[in-house]
């Protein structure tokens, strides 16, 4: 039986990762890589947008970044990228990080306020 392919976003939302669908049953993977957090979707569009770089052209950052730090070919999906910075979708920290480094900024500058809060976000339920 062929492997099944991903039906949803968050299962097939890194591109050239063999098993990112199954990376909560893969050996040796960090749980706090998995952990959801939530990207402040303005943050990311301001630097991407000082950067001059089109949605497109920040996938390809990310890649030329995943290649130069780890030698794989690893990168967001387009859908992924305009959900984070519409709807501050949240994504695993292992995402976290790749768009952090095709950005050129340290992870925590892209969280959302209040991400590693123990308390919720005034406003919020």
């Amino acid at each position: 039986m062929p492997p099944r392919k991903p039906t949803n976003q968050r299962e097939g939302s890194v591109r050239g990762a063999p098993g990112a669908a199954k990376a909560s049953s893969s050996v040796g993977v960090d749980a706090d890589s998995l952990r959801l957090v939530r990207p402040d979707g303005l943050s990311v569009r301001r630097r991407r947008h000082d950067h001059g770089w089109s949605p497109r052209a920040l996938i390809v950052a990310i890649e030329n970044a995943s290649i130069s730090a780890s030698g794989l070919r690893r990168t967001l999906t387009p859908n992924l990228i305009k959900a984070i910075e519409e709807q501050a979708e949240p994504i695993p920290y292992d995402q976290l990080l790749l768009l952090a480094d095709g950005l050129g900024c340290d992870p925590v500058d892209l969280l959302a306020e209040g991400e590693f809060s123990s308390r919720p976000v005034r406003g919020s339920s």
